[in-house]
């Protein structure tokens, strides 16, 4: 059985490869006279096809090797339940951002869970990761099993001319990537053989609608004080509104960051679970891998734990502000005393409120489920916590598994799922099926409750909730049909991650609805809390007229006299390569620019695809005549299913007659771009 990968293996060439031939040797990559830069990668095969796939996302189509020869291809295989495979998306997010012409991630999802395999929840998964870079839904494994890979995450290296070059499985290596990178650009680069032609992908993320919430993740009822928070996660916000849909606050900005302040200047990185001690919350910050204190009379918030970079090995703790954390997910606190489930690690944390230490509190650190003392059970994936006296309840999302941790008698037990099977096999032991204790079958449950002697379980990947009695530690089926959904009648669900529950009512994280649902259990009716008043955060609006031209030099357009005072349009024939067509749902912008020292832009926009043209409509220029610089960014793709597209920004000097009496409003350029 393979787990979630966290051990390291170098990306590097056979060693045992014969020496390159004399022919291979007398590639210069420099001058004829000059010193000749070795091949970091010599004599490797070549990659196999990326042929298999049940479909492409974050494409327009498929994408073959053949289309990106040029490219160094960094293949992820991952799966969205893994929080090994999420910690890596910064570092492959890093090195998209250092080598964005030279580097295509491209990544491969090969599912764990039978939930994961349905294309959409990787679509969903891939807005709420912000992933920007190709996926394949790999759900039967194909191209997994051509690349051999045994573990999630792994990565796999192919160099520009479409050769085999090793591969590292586990997280923490960007360090090791990014020089691995540096060297097979270079040669390449040297070589000739590398295209750093800019590429475009149609994002999945253009397809989400604005809402008040984004896959909102956790939620805290307090009823004596008539609040419910909610964990507001891809806002980077907590909501905090009445337990009647009235808005109270809204507590940080809403971009990432990890600022501390008043509610306006405060920056979280997708926040989960939370934990109200007197008029104190307590928030695991998740991708900041901090803890963070909110003073809810002061409207304060503070960083309580953490050193804002995630723990990379597994020590004990220490001081709260100089041990770093490893994405906390939720949070209780029992007699003074916070327990933080540390997804990262596969532990239970907990920090004796008012000290200055923090530490490990149950769990190995190996990921599976086993029971027995605190020091030595193992948890996989701890996501969701709830209380009951001296007695906590922990959901292993991983495992699919319910836990129970006695504080007084310092032990482990599972009450819900399968536990010490041999090899790691619980981490696999999943499912929907009602029934007692070790007979039930969860799939990825993220949340759970504590009610008056039952669970309520957020059966996330099952798109149900679940009791457990706990006397008997019977599982049945509370709501939810198995699909995901957003009925209210009947109850359907998508990805449910939260709960809360004040009197007779239910409240529900519907977290891939972007929604939260009240459970009326006095009738299990469904609706739909709104919050009043709550919109979407206002974030600062990066300019889009500031790009630079893919070739180096500007284009000379003949001198154009125009009329003043009436509308231009500008239309740009491009010849493009075999094969390739406009696109359009790439983004077309442009702008006009004083070709003077002060470089004032007098107008940008938008363009449009018309056939084999693009149309770039100016308004009526109120400015002299003179010389200009047209800047214009579009996209063209591989003609077919393809889903390749490339991207080009030119840019022209354009002298520009601009007369009261003129007649003429129309402008025509060409490009010849058949060679790229």
């Amino acid at each position: 059985m393979t787990v979630c990968g966290s051990g390291l293996s170098a990306v590097h060439a056979d060693e045992k490869s014969p020496a390159p031939a004399k022919k291979q040797t007398e590639e210069k990559t420099d001058t004829e006279s000059g010193p000749v830069m070795k091949n970091p990668f010599p004599n490797r095969p070549p990659a196999p096809s990326l042929d298999g796939g049940t479909e492409w996302l974050n494409s327009a189509g498929e994408i073959t090797l053949k289309d990106l020869r040029g490219k160094v291809v960094l293949i992820d295989f991952w799966t969205y339940c893994c929080i090994n495979c999420m910690h890596v998306l910064p570092d492959l997010a890093y090195l998209e951002k250092k080598y964005p012409n030279e580097l295509v991630v491209i990544g491969c999802h090969s599912a764990k869970f039978d939930n994961e395999k349905e294309t959409d929840n990787i679509r969903r998964a891939i807005q709420r990761y912000e992933i920007k870079h190709p996926v394949i839904n790999d759900s039967n494994m194909t191209v997994w099993r051509k690349y051999g890979v045994r573990a999630w995450p792994s990565m796999v290296l192919i160099d520009p001319e479409g050769n085999y070059c090793g591969h590292i499985s586990g997280e923490g290596n960007r360090e090791l990537l990014d020089k691995v990178l540096e060297q097979v650009i270079a040669y390449h680069r040297a070589k000739g053989t590398l295209d750093e032609t800019p590429v475009h992908f149609e994002l999945e993320s253009t397809k989400l609608k604005p809402t008040p919430l984004k896959f909102p993740g956790k939620l805290l009822a307090d009823e004596a004080h008539n609040r419910l928070f909610i964990s507001d996660s891809n806002h980077n916000r907590i909501v905090v509104s009445s337990l009647d849909g009235k808005l109270l606050d809204v507590i940080g900005s809403g971009q990432i960051g990890n600022k501390d302040g008043d509610y306006k200047t405060a920056a979280f990185d997708h926040p989960q679970g939370m934990a109200l001690v007197g008029n104190t919350l307590y928030v695991a910050d998740t991708e900041n891998h901090l803890l963070r204190k909110i003073d809810l009379d002061q409207k304060q918030v503070s960083t309580l734990a953490g050193t804002g970079e995630q723990a990379r090995t597994r020590k004990p703790g220490g001081k709260l502000r100089t041990t770093a954390l490893n994405s906390p997910w939720a949070l209780a606190e029992i007699d003074g005393t916070l327990y933080i489930c540390m997804a990262g690690p596969h532990q239970i944390w907990s920090h004796k409120l008012g000290s200055d230490e923090i530490g490990v509190y149950a769990g190995s650190g190996r990921e599976d489920i086993t029971n027995g003392p605190l020091d030595t059970s193992a948890f996989a994936q701890t996501s969701g916590i709830a209380v009951d006296g001296d007695i906590f309840y922990v959901v292993d999302s991983e495992g699919s598994a319910v836990r129970k941790v006695d504080t007084k008698q310092g032990t482990v037990s599972t009450i819900a799922g399968t536990s010490d099977l041999e090899r790691g096999r619980s981490l696999f032991e999943f499912g929907d099926k009602d029934g007692i204790g070790d007979k039930a079958r969860l799939q990825h449950p993220l949340g759970v409750l504590f009610d008056n002697g039952r669970l309520f379980i957020a059966d996330t990947y099952n798109h149900k909730l679940k009791t457990i009695d706990l006397k008997t530690n019977e599982v049945k089926t509370f709501l939810g049909t198995g699909k995901d959904g957003k009925s209210l009648k009947p109850a359907e669900f998508s990805e449910p991650s939260g709960l809360a529950k004040v009197g007779n009512r239910l409240f529900v994280a519907d977290t891939n609805n972007h929604r939260i649902c009240v459970v009326n259990l006095d009738n299990d009716q469904v609706s739909e809390f709104k919050v009043q008043g709550l919109t979407p955060p206002e974030l600062p609006k990066t300019s889009g007229d500031n790009f630079a031209a893919t070739s180096a030099a500007a284009l000379n357009a003949s001198a154009q006299t125009v009329a003043a005072g009436k509308p231009i349009k500008v239309t740009v024939t491009p010849k493009l390569p075999t094969d390739y067509k406009l696109s359009p749902l790439a983004p077309i912008k442009f702008s006009l620019k004083a070709a003077d020292a002060s470089g004032k832009t007098v107008v940008s926009g938008k363009g449009t695809v018309k056939g084999d043209q693009l149309v770039l409509e100016l308004p009526a220029l109120n400015a002299a005549s003179g010389a200009y610089l047209l800047n214009l960014r579009f996209g063209y793709c591989r003609d077919g299913v393809g889903g390749l597209c490339k991207q080009h920004s030119t840019q022209w000097k354009l002298p520009l007659q601009i007369q009261q009496a003129g007649k003429n409003s129309q402008i025509s350029l060409s490009l010849d771009l058949s060679q790229d």
